[in-house]
């Protein structure tokens, strides 16, 4: 059986997952349909484990990016009749599999009232919640979206995963500040997660060119979280990408940092020298996973494609002004 089968779905890559889907049908046929612990059957059936019921789902969710419907429908089945079509998350899976299978949005809408009658009878339910708000941000109704959502964590403000939606949907409308808080909130419950530190590191670069009052200061606490990112996890190429695209714009436009005091930022401006040689840090790490990447280097190929040319386009560009 396929160790992918066993890791979060939605951190594999298209092929690995087109792979899985095509070794569908044979897994479903090597792996037992049903198990029940008080038959005599189970004497002599394959223990039941949950990397079993993990595989189930992992391979559903496989085979819906892929369009399996028959494979998915088949794991789905198979699912309930172990746990019950009344369990938390087989109300969620169920909605998954119709939600995949939707033909236009009237389906989808269809699928959302399902969800708010399954929600009326039980608030409480949390898988069900989340995959309502996932459907009304499909569905484009963001502030309806960002209410659930803003319930949802009324109800467990120690979600991680909500606070970074949350975080998302306000980027994705261009309010800034609530996005930045949002993500305040996500590195309060998990501090050492770098890829949420150079997500801050993102969405505050992002908020400066908005921003011409406070640009100075979300600039250098921008590139501040990205050496955070990479201080966390020294080989992380997102974080090393946003230190290299803040560190070159506060060097060809410098903080004004003589209309700033210390006390108007709350951290002094960074010196032009730190600065330059966070730029030239950025510059020889992004080369080296570059290179290495590109030459096939073990333990150098788990970066993601797109994020290996953006690199290099990055280093590209920052090479012209200076050829001879």
């Amino acid at each position: 059986m396929s160790s992918s089968l066993l890791r979060p779905q939605t951190h594999l890559p298209p092929s690995v997952a087109v792979q899985l889907s095509q070794q569908a049908p044979f897994i479903l046929r090597n792996t037992p349909s049903a198990i029940s612990p008080y038959s005599l059957s189970s004497l002599w059936s394959a223990a039941e484990s949950p990397e079993l019921w993990m595989t189930y789902e992992n391979l559903m969710l496989s085979c819906l990016r892929t369009g399996d419907e028959q494979s998915a429908h088949l794991c789905l089945e198979r699912l309930t009749e172990r746990f019950g079509a009344s369990n938390e998350r087989l109300m969620a899976l169920r909605g998954l599999f119709q939600e995949a299978t939707a033909q236009d949005d009237a389906a989808l809408k269809k699928v959302l009232q399902q969800y708010e009658k399954i929600l009326a009878d039980d608030p409480s339910n949390m898988p069900v919640s989340k995959r309502r708000i996932t459907l009304l941000k499909s569905l484009k109704k963001i502030p309806d979206a960002v209410t659930a959502l803003t319930q949802l964590l009324d109800a467990s403000p120690i979600d991680a995963e909500a606070w970074a939606e949350l975080s998302d949907l306000y980027f994705s409308q261009g309010m800034y500040p609530q996005a930045i808080f949002a993500l305040e909130e996500v590195l309060l419950i998990a501090p050492n997660a770098w890829n949420m530190h150079a997500r801050l590191g993102e969405v505050l670069y992002v908020a400066a060119a908005g921003n011409e009052g406070g640009a100075d200061k979300q600039l250098a606490e921008s590139m501040r979280r990205f050496c955070r990112s990479i201080e966390l996890c020294d080989d992380y190429l997102r974080g090393y990408y946003g230190l290299k695209l803040t560190t070159s714009r506060l060097l060809t436009t410098p903080p004004a940092s003589s209309r700033q005091s210390k006390a108007d930022t709350g951290l002094p401006a960074p010196e032009v020298k730190a600065v330059e040689r966070l730029s030239e840090l950025a510059t020889a790490k992004l080369s080296e996973i570059v290179r290495r990447n590109v030459n096939g280097e073990a333990g150098w190929e788990g970066y993601d494609k797109a994020d290996i040319i953006a690199a290099q386009e990055l280093l590209n560009r920052e090479a012209k002004p200076i050829t001879r």
